[in-house]
């Protein structure tokens, strides 16, 4: 086992973890998210998108083959449904826990105007939704909150049945302001989003409003709030960092990338179970979902 960070809480690697189908592989895992019986789905660029395994790593089944395009990000609700955000085609879905579709949000392969094109690969300005989305919440009401994203720089509201309530954001480095805004999540009346080109975390009212930046970050790319009031931030330079509500570092480890067992080349995605065991993905050369126990 491979102890991870000197903070605490404490972590150690599930070595192996993950048993997949012979020819299967992991490829670009855009995001990992677990479920309320501890079912962990795996959210991926390949032939085999959504992927999901039983705590242990036995694999159980998988859909969206043939219809999901570019795994990015990965929502699980209260009632198991699945949120996920297509990046490509430009639209974020829900899903019975069975791969059913339930609500699509976005005009397919159709992206808004932000100003950015092939020719000036540069967000102008603010847009519509969506254009390449990143990430999804849910709020304690069924309101939706979606990151948008990598041609955009916006956060969108959105009611339960996908009606477009209200957006903040612009381009910039200022307060409210975002460079790829890559990750976002509903925790007690406040929202906490990534804004992964400028190296922080910045947190809002439900309404939008800035109250706080966090900086000193490694390209965050995914949020992650648990029960306990634990913030798991994936890093996509090569880190994970774990943080009370206040910001204050918990315990953090990686930082240089790496494809050893218990540290990172680019994480992607996070979650934490029922026990605050976390799963990591991975993109880029990583390709792989690491588990870390959490030490009791």
């Amino acid at each position: 086992m491979v102890a991870s960070g000197s903070g605490q809480p404490q972590y150690e690697l599930v070595d192996g973890w993950g048993q997949l189908p012979d020819g299967w592989r992991w490829g670009q895992v855009g995001g990992v998210a677990v479920d309320s019986q501890d079912r962990v789905h795996v959210f991926t660029r390949t032939d085999h998108p959504l992927m999901v395994f039983e705590a242990d790593g036995r694999f159980l089944y998988s859909w969206g083959e043939g219809f999901l395009e570019d795994a990015h990000g990965i929502c699980i609700g209260p009632d198991d449904s699945i949120y996920l955000v297509d990046r490509v085609p430009q639209v974020v879905m829900k899903f019975t826990h069975d791969g059913h579709l339930l609500l699509t949000m976005g005009n397919r392969n159709q992206p808004s105007d932000t100003g950015y094109t092939d020719e000036n690969r540069t967000v102008l300005h603010a847009g519509p939704p969506f254009h390449h989305p990143t990430d999804i919440t849910l709020s304690p009401d069924g309101d939706l909150y979606v990151s948008d994203g990598y041609r955009n720089c916006r956060v969108h509201k959105f009611s339960q049945g996908g009606e477009l309530l209200f957006s903040w954001g612009e381009p910039g480095e200022g307060h409210g302001q975002f460079r790829l805004v890559h990750s976002v999540w509903d925790h007690k009346g406040r929202i906490y989003v990534a804004d992964r080109q400028n190296n922080r975390l910045q947190v809002f009212t439900p309404e939008g409003e800035h109250l706080d930046t966090w900086p000193g970050f490694l390209e965050p790319c995914k949020i992650y709030i648990d029960r306990d009031d634990i913030i798991y931030v994936a890093e996509l330079g090569g880190r994970v960092s774990i943080l009370d509500l206040q910001g204050n570092v918990l315990n953090r480890w990686g930082g240089e990338r790496t494809h050893e067992p218990g540290l990172f080349w680019a994480p992607h995605g996070i979650w934490a179970d029922s026990q605050g065991d976390i799963y990591v993905s991975e993109v880029l050369d990583g390709q792989r979902v690491q588990k870390f126990r959490r030490k009791r």
